[in-house]
């Protein structure tokens, strides 16, 4: 398999034409009982649990470098394969994963266009035995290029450089839902629901490049700014992320405390 060809954001006719190339490592990170009731031929299981850590009440931090290397290397994950996620809800824990191998510099990233979703609906062969993985060494090393912390969200509040990309609902951001101490949104933040960028007619895939593109650009959100994109525990933010990776964005970060930190957190500034 040339790995390097398979895109960013893969079709499930494309990801079918490589189904057990030695070279692929298929991720599966939907509900446990639905991995045992059907997955992808050949997917591993994920739980997503392992890829978030809590301090309650903020949610959905990046685990050490050190946990994230046992977790990874227990799904067999070395450093030159291709890495092709999916999982059964819109892409959030699939994008979740992505993120955090884009923070430790894994390159060979995919994302499985309307997951689950998309490949069932279509026809798309599935199976129901659970697949054993193969355990392997993965030296994971965190990077700070691709994470925010709440300092450096404090920090560039007022730098028209920076722009903060909320995915959460419109009521969450204007505060009429709360899911912390809080409600509301980071000061400066624009909104674009997760779910108002996938095409619920195509199962779940991302609406094309050229209507995501100016959604982005009424928000003020272009390519020649840095983008944070946060949710509620960066979950629904990930898919975010890797919307404006394969958009061709390149300067992104992810705020994995989100508002689960900033909005329980009474010394932050909040709007409404």
């Amino acid at each position: 398999m040339d790995a390097d060809a398979l895109p960013l954001l893969l079709e499930p006719e494309q990801l079918e034409a490589h189904l057990g190339d030695d070279e692929l490592l298929l991720v599966d990170l939907c509900r446990p009982e639905t991995y045992l009731k059907f997955h992808i031929p050949g997917a591993v299981h994920l739980d997503y649990a392992d890829l978030v850590q809590a301090h309650k009440p903020i949610m959905g931090l990046l685990p050490s470098a050190q946990q994230l290397g046992r977790v990874l290397g227990a799904i067999g994950l070395t450093p030159e394969l291709q890495v092709v996620a999916y999982d059964d809800e819109g892409g959030g824990r699939a994008a979740r994963l992505l993120w955090t191998l884009d923070v430790l510099g894994h390159r060979r990233l995919s994302l499985l266009n309307g997951g689950l979703h998309a490949w069932a609906n279509e026809a798309h062969e599935l199976e129901n035995h659970p697949v054993k993985a193969d355990p392997a060494d993965y030296a994971a090393h965190i990077a700070e290029r691709g994470v925010a912390d709440k300092s450096y969200v404090l920090a560039h509040l007022d730098d028209p450089d920076v722009l903060l990309l909320d995915a959460r609902t419109p009521e969450e951001f204007a505060g009429a839902k709360r899911l912390a101490a809080r409600g509301g949104h980071i000061p400066g933040a624009v909104n674009l629901d997760w779910l108002q960028t996938m095409d619920r007619r195509r199962n779940l895939r991302l609406l094309p490049a050229d209507v995501l593109r100016s959604m982005l650009q009424r928000l003020g959100a272009t390519p020649d700014k840095e983008i944070v994109t946060y949710c509620q525990s960066h979950h629904r933010s990930s898919h975010s992320y890797v919307m404006l990776k394969w958009l061709e964005f390149t300067k992104m970060k992810g705020y994995p405390g989100a508002w689960s930190e900033w909005g329980n957190d009474p010394s932050l500034p909040v709007e409404m």
